[in-house]
This record gives C-alpha cells, structure tokens and sequence, in this order.
C-alpha cells in the first residue's frame, strides 16, 4: 500500500517526536488522506483511554503498609547506622516532597496540553470535524447556549486573513467546552475554550511555556475563561489570532 511507509511514522507524528520539516509534511498527508485520518483519530483514542485508564488505579492502604514494614530497619542495628539512616530519610523525604508537588504540577500542565494536541488533532482527521457549519459568529456562537455552562465572544473577521468554519462542542477529561475551527492560508487552527476552574491541572502565567509540541500553540485566561488556540499555521498566525479572540473578549 502507498500508505505503509507514512503509517509506520504515525505514532511518531501523534508523539511529537518527528523533526519540523516532516511534521508538516506528515500533518498536510493526514489532513488529505481518507486512510491515514482514520488511522490517527482511532490511536489517538486509544492513547487517551489508556491515559485515563492509568489514573483509576492507585496503591491500596494495606499494600503501603506492607511496603512499609518490610523496610523497617533490624532493631539490632546500631545507633549510629540508624541515626544516619533515619536522617537520609528525613532528607529524601523533603526532597521528594518537593520534587513531586513540582513534578505533579508539571506533569498536570503537560497531559492538559497533550490532551489539547489530541483534542486537534482528533477533530481534524474527524469526518464532520464542526457540528455548526457557519462562517458567521453570529451563528456560531449562539449555537453553544445551553450547551456548555459560559459565555464566550468571537471576534469580527472583516480586513483580516482569518476565516471561521464552524464549531463544536468537546470536552477535557470530563470538562465541557467550545471548540472553534478556523483557516488561514489552508492551515486550520483550533480554538478551545474552558472555564479555568473546572479545568484537571492550574495553569499559571509564569509557568505557560508547552515544549515539544506538533503545533503551535498560545493561551491565556480571561474572565474565569481558558483559551487555547492550536495549529500547524506559523506562530505568528496564531499570535495574529489570539490578538483579535483577546481584544473580543
């Protein structure tokens, strides 16, 4: 098939982990072959179940309690040993408490964005991708209510390169929200919005800089409001855009 060579590379393009250059080769073949849009939207679902499969299982109190009792120490030992023993613990735990309230808050900010990239990612290779067909805000927007629980305004398109194809609704880990396709110069770029307080990790000004991502991505909060505006369009597209979603808001 002519396909077998791109779909040995998929898991690899849906990871991020392709150089730039083939990425957009990579994303402009999935957006274009039938095939391979399928393919990527059933692995992307199959990453997020398994995602969200990992985080029901947790150790039960009785298996810490075991772990526990096996690393007491032997009461014969010495003084010294177990004064040092029980000092290096007293350090690893400070330091491990640390590292994972910084790690866990990292890691929670990480599979957000992930989630987002798959949320894109899935929308694209969807077969109806928008639920609302319109190029009007006027339209669009009004579609939401009573659909999701806020409010949101979208920005007048006139003079710019921008267009809006339509919207849907959509959700992160559980969270409802919008989710609003639009195109620049055959690039389409989604636009994601959530109410900040329902969303599963704290994203703070200070620590917003996702690395190693396929796309190109802002966001920001505005009125208890998260926005995420995500595509394979240049940066500089997608700071032309969050500037006009910004000044509506």
């Amino acid at each position: 098939m002519v396909c077998d060579s791109w779909q040995g590379m998929l898991d690899t393009y849906l990871d991020g982990e392709i150089p730039d250059e083939e990425m957009r080769t990579y994303d402009a073949h999935v957006r274009n072959c039938p095939s391979c849009s399928v393919d990527a939207l059933t692995r992307v679902q199959m990453k997020r179940a398994i995602q969200l499969a990992g985080k029901r299982f947790t150790p039960t109190a009785e298996f810490r309690k075991r772990i526990q009792q096996s690393v007491v120490p032997n009461r014969q030992r010495s003084f010294r040993l177990g004064w040092m023993l029980a000092t290096a613990a007293v350090l690893i735990l400070v330091v491990g408490t640390f590292t994972s309230s910084h790690m866990g808050n990292r890691s929670g900010r990480d599979q957000v964005f992930s989630e987002i990239t798959d949320l894109h990612v899935a929308t694209l290779a969807s077969s109806s991708p928008v639920d609302v067909i319109s190029t009007d805000r006027h339209t669009v927007k009004p579609w939401f209510q009573g659909k999701i629980p806020f409010s949101f305004n979208l920005p007048e398109l006139q003079n710019s390169e921008f267009s809006l194809l339509g919207g849907r609704m959509t959700y992160l880990d559980q969270t409802p929200g919008a989710h609003l396709i639009y195109d620049v110069r055959k690039h389409h770029i989604s636009v994601l919005v959530f109410q900040e307080r329902s969303l599963p990790a704290s994203l703070d000004e200070n620590s917003l800089s996702p690395k190693n991502l396929p796309f190109n991505m802002e966001t920001w909060t505005e009125g208890g409001l998260r926005y995420f505006v995500i595509g394979d369009a240049s940066a500089a597209d997608i700071n032309s855009l969050a500037k006009l979603l910004r000044a509506a808001s």
